[in-house]
């Protein structure tokens, strides 16, 4: 399946710092900060929406000069709901102006339940806006402190009632297992309030410990506990077990959904398709060229606002690079891959696998087990022909 193109739109900044985040970010809550970072960003999409596929495609790359339909747009973050929902709406007003957006196009916003009114959604929807993903995280008060949340645990239910009030019928619900202290019954119970939500797509992570972030301090002064592996495990089993009664499926590692409801744009990503990435610290992909912007978002504005290019890095994938690449996002998914797309493998590595039950393989496709998907990585790895 060829997966459309898509738009992504990086949001930097956050009312606070979550303990676990390293994501490309900042706590500022300074409105004139705010309003200057979404003239840099307009001007930015239109600076990369005027010069065409071809300035962000491999030179030997030979794609026409107009760009294909986009079919997902994707505001990330940070926290891009903090912002005026009249600044964010204009945006993606914006977006429809100087791209080819599908009219049936998913638009997706992120958004901490602290920073959702029905009003403010009821704004974006008037901009397109049909899918909202929330950081709900944990339904337990003891966990989301561990995690340096800020909302109370209603506030992700009463952020949904908001959502829904604004006309925004589909809804993603983030959840993080595995936080030292959280208990099984904990996690039962955050699993069973997304579900009686009716959420129409759960996205389930275990906590990983990143470097630089306020968690992995705080491990290192002994105020914390690393995660335990072998818990996690658990928790993702029960995770499989409590969503597919439920009649969510699963349809990537960390991801379920109801059939229909699985996220376009993502599933961009792991099929290996194109996008753009527009906004300090975001990271775009066409035709085997990657890219990414300036990180630091006051360095970004200004370079933007200057009429000058964001673009702090570039890298461009030769062919055993992107067969290895789309291998990697690939067996991410439920559905794998085509064999056609990342030959050669490691033909007695995927047999190893077969036979130890995490891998499906036959003339045409590669896709992991249950089994396998819970070691993806590894799996997969393993596959890469030397």
């Amino acid at each position: 399946m060829v997966p459309g193109a898509g738009l992504y739109l990086h949001i930097p900044y956050c009312a606070a710092l979550c303990h676990y985040c390293d994501f490309a970010r900042v706590g500022e809550t300074d409105p004139a900060v705010h309003r200057r970072y979404v003239a840099a960003l307009r001007a930015d999409l239109i600076a990369v929406a005027a010069a065409g596929p071809r300035a962000v495609a491999p030179p030997d790359a030979g794609i026409p000069a107009g760009w294909p339909t986009f079919t997902s747009i994707f505001a990330g973050g940070g926290t891009p709901t903090l912002l005026p929902p009249g600044d964010l709406a204009g945006v993606l007003r914006l977006a429809s102006e100087v791209l080819p957006i599908a009219h049936d196009a998913e638009v997706t916003v992120e958004a901490n339940p602290e920073t959702v009114t029905s009003e403010g959604m009821a704004t974006l929807v008037g901009a397109g806006l049909n899918r909202v993903s929330m950081g709900a995280q944990s339904f337990a008060a003891h966990v989301l402190d561990a995690l340096g949340r800020w909302h109370d645990p209603g506030r992700p239910l009463r952020a949904l009632a908001d959502t829904r009030a604004a006309g925004v019928q589909r809804v993603n619900l983030d959840l993080i297992y595995g936080t030292p202290g959280e208990r099984d019954v904990d996690w039962e119970r955050s699993l069973r309030t997304v579900l009686d939500a009716g959420a129409d797509h759960v996205s389930a992570y275990a906590l990983t410990v990143e470097p630089n972030t306020e968690y992995a301090a705080r491990i290192g002064r002994g105020e914390a506990l690393a995660p335990d592996e072998d818990v996690q495990a658990v928790r993702m089993e029960t995770a499989e077990a409590m969503l597919a009664r439920a009649g969510l499926c699963r349809y990537e590692v960390s991801n379920w959904a109801r059939p229909g409801h699985e996220c376009r744009h993502n599933l961009t990503y792991w099929r290996g398709g194109n996008w753009l990435g527009v906004g300090a610290g975001a990271h775009g992909h066409w035709e085997g060229r990657r890219w990414w912007s300036v990180r630091a978002p006051a360095r970004y504005t200004r370079e933007a606002l200057a009429g000058r290019t964001t673009t702090s890095g570039q890298e461009v994938l030769d062919a055993g690079a992107r067969r290895s690449e789309r291998l990697l996002m690939g067996l991410r998914t439920v559905e794998g891959v085509e064999r056609a797309e990342v030959e050669p493998v490691d033909e007695p590595a995927a047999t190893a696998l077969v036979r130890a039950g995490l891998l499906h393989a036959d003339e045409r496709r590669l896709r992991l087990t249950r089994q396998g998907l819970a070691m993806a990585d590894a799996a997969t790895l393993r596959l890469l022909a030397a």
